[in-house]
């Protein structure tokens, strides 16, 4: 009997998952727990096993290929079986891998045309079916629901459709625009976004040319950077970000980082950074500013006892952010040795779709790199993110004189619409001033 496997679902906001690798082809024999394939998510890698032994009779989708959460994309079975009542009319894709009268392994040299998609009508009273999530970036984009086709159940639209139509007809910058506009080429879109059939050429918007070969190259975005860029739009087309900057006399974290460094090897303490005390310090104090600790979602602001901490990470696929749950519980220890598992999970791929949603709030660190100060961008819905800045000296009068001092640099961005300046100030200030005298801290 043949079986079909369908697109595992990881977590409530996936809604669908790249194929990054095949392990099977057309007519391996595969067992239980054998993998199938490698897929992506926003998140993370994964390792799909079969759940039956089998033969495995169609491939509905190729390497590369965005497949919707629980849709089937492999046939297994018996060797021989027919699967014809698995496809429908549309499926082209699963034919191409088996068609009729070819033996399975066989493969057939036709070029797969894309699934067909139910059309939705375009009239002006009717409902466009687009999902919350896709409708956001939408807006953010500039992009019309009426001009995208949907690709997910019955042709609902989901946020993938909206990436693709943003990035097939890119909106014309305003220098463009106006370069377009003196010689009679612009867009007729939104913000002069150039709709299906108009042509961008306006100044400067020819592809560079190069007789050198090799000087240029042309790199696809991943599944995971496309996310990102969607998200980041979505931040900054909902949000009125707000960035303060401030900075904390640094020796008292240097001193304790150097008493930790030099402790009996078997406290485990010598691994505890200054990041990791920054990021304790701010579990510390964030339960009493529940106006930073919070989510603003649909016009409502849900502020948060617990502190459950999100921290940026830099991976080889991209920025990933893990979650320190329950962080105003931990020790500082436990800060550390959790922060650094986390951090490992996400740079081999293999984190936990769980272990990346929930925060609260998000710190971002960029110290490491010498930044002095940056605009951290909020990760929606949260309402507040802590960027943290290098280590650097800093002009302060003192009774003997001007004495130049060791400072630890903060961005902070808010959401205006929900949190004011004092607030996040006020936050600021009693935070360095926790950092600068750290052994306070463990009287929180």
């Amino acid at each position: 009997m043949a079986i079909e496997v369908v697109m595992p679902r990881q977590g409530n906001t996936v809604e669908t998952c790249l194929i990054v690798e095949w392990r099977v082809s057309i007519g391996d024999q595969v067992a239980k727990g054998d993998v199938l394939c490698e897929i992506e998510t926003d998140k993370s890698t994964i390792e799909v096993e079969a759940e039956q032994s089998g033969t495995v009779l169609a491939r509905l989708f190729e390497e590369g290929d965005d497949v919707p959460v629980l849709r089937t994309m492999l046939i297994l079975g018996e060797e021989g079986e027919d699967v014809s009542e698995f496809l429908s009319d549309g499926d082209t894709a699963a034919k191409a891998q088996a068609p009729a009268g070819i033996e399975p392994g066989a493969v057939a040299e036709t070029e797969p045309a894309p699934a067909e998609v139910p059309a939705l009508s375009r009239g002006k009273s009717d409902f466009i079916a687009i999902s919350p999530r896709a409708r956001k970036a939408a807006e953010a984009a500039g992009v019309e629901p009426e001009n995208l086709t949907g690709s997910g159940p019955s042709g609902r639209i989901l946020e993938r459709d909206v990436s693709a139509y943003a990035s097939a007809h890119p909106a014309v910058s305003p220098a463009a625009r106006a370069a377009g506009a003196r010689s009679g080429n612009t867009g007729s879109g939104i913000g002069g976004r150039v709709r299906p059939g108009e042509k961008a050429s306006v100044v400067g918007s020819d592809s560079p040319t190069t007789s050198e070969p090799g000087t240029v190259s042309e790199v696809k975005p991943s599944g995971i950077r496309k996310v990102i860029a969607s998200r980041m739009m979505e931040s900054l087309g909902t949000t009125a970000q707000y960035t303060l900057n401030a900075s904390a006399d640094a020796r008292s974290i240097q001193a304790w980082r150097s008493k930790f460094k030099a402790s009996d090897e078997s406290l485990g303490l010598r691994g505890i950074t200054l990041g990791d005390m920054v990021v304790f310090a701010a579990s510390r104090i964030l339960s009493r500013y529940p106006e930073l600790n919070a989510e603003f979602k649909d016009g409502v602001l849900y502020q948060y006892a617990d502190v459950h901490l999100g921290l940026a990470v830099d991976t080889p696929r991209g920025l990933m952010v893990p979650v320190i749950r329950h962080a105003n519980r931990k020790s500082l220890k436990q800060i550390s040795d959790e922060s650094k598992e986390l951090a490992y999970a996400c740079i081999e791929g293999n984190i936990s779709p769980d272990a990346l949603s929930g925060a609260t709030f998000t710190l971002s660190n960029l110290g490491n790199f010498g930044i002095e100060s940056f605009t951290p961008v909020i990760n929606a819905p949260q309402v507040a993110i802590l960027g943290v800045c290098a280590i650097q000296p800093k002009a302060v009068q003192t009774p003997d004189g001007v004495e130049f001092l060791p400072h630890m640099g903060f961005s902070m961005t808010i959401d205006h619409q929900v949190v004011d300046g004092a607030p996040a100030a006020r936050f600021l200030q009693e935070f360095c001033s926790l950092l600068a005298g750290f052994e306070m801290v463990a009287a929180i």
